[in-house]
């Protein structure tokens, strides 16, 4: 009993293409026309290319001339950047109560923020219990306040919906997000409100209080580290 042949996924080329005619394509996508095989061969020969058939079910079946490796290695680096982005793409995933716990929800929160700051995604799961299930409006209630809390870093990419027992929703991150003004003003070094370690920035020998432009002791600065932004 004979066996089937492996069936190729790559087009025919050259000699490999046995049909009278074919509608030809020149190397820089300009329309020959219909012509006989052969002559077809003959001009892939003289400009040292291939005659490769990329509409092989139209009729008559359409070829184009090109450096059929060339087409394969610049197809082959396409592919694997493709897959490289697509590699990148991870969605981590948080599982919440309808009725959680403040603290616990903080820490979740700072899970799907810290999440959200390395470029993943968010798949953000309410587990319903026993007679929780009949107030899935908790749960949809929790996933807006999430949402509207984590929305400078990102942004709701799937509506919530129910899944059998869960709700579900899906948190994207923003593209580019601009540094907070918060973090610029700590951040910038050489600030004139105070100097080192907080201390007030003592006024210049000789001045006066009620001198025009001055306002008196500057006030110790009550912003530093502490009221930067906090990860978790």
């Amino acid at each position: 009993m004979a066996q089937g042949g492996h069936i190729s996924t790559e087009p025919r080329i050259n000699d490999r293409i046995r049909v009278p005619e074919v509608r030809l394509v020149g190397p820089n996508g300009e329309q020959v026309g219909i012509v006989a095989i052969n002559d077809a061969l003959r001009l892939a020969q003289e400009a040292d290319l291939d005659l490769v058939e990329v509409a092989p079910t139209a009729r008559p079946p359409v070829c184009k001339l090109m450096d059929y490796g060339k087409f394969k290695y610049e197809s082959a680096l396409k592919a694997r950047e493709s897959r490289k982005h697509q590699a990148q793409t991870v969605i981590k995933e948080i599982k919440l109560r309808p009725k959680i716990d403040p603290h616990d929800y903080g820490t979740k929160k700072g899970h799907v923020e810290r999440f959200l700051r390395q470029g993943d995604k968010v798949k953000v799961t309410i587990m319903f219990r026993g007679r929780e299930q009949s107030r899935p409006d908790l749960g949809y209630r929790l996933l807006q306040r999430l949402a509207g809390d984590v929305e400078e870093l990102g942004f709701v990419e799937a509506q919530p919906k129910q899944d059998g027992r869960n709700m579900i929703m899906v948190i994207g991150p923003h593209k580019r997000k601009p540094e907070s003004r918060a973090v610029r003003a700590v951040a910038r070094p050489g600030s004139r409100a105070s100097g080192p370690a907080g201390r007030p920035v003592p006024a210049p020998r000789g001045a006066r209080a009620d001198a025009p432009g001055h306002a008196g002791p500057a006030e110790p600065a009550e912003h530093g580290a502490a009221d930067a932004p906090t990860g978790t």
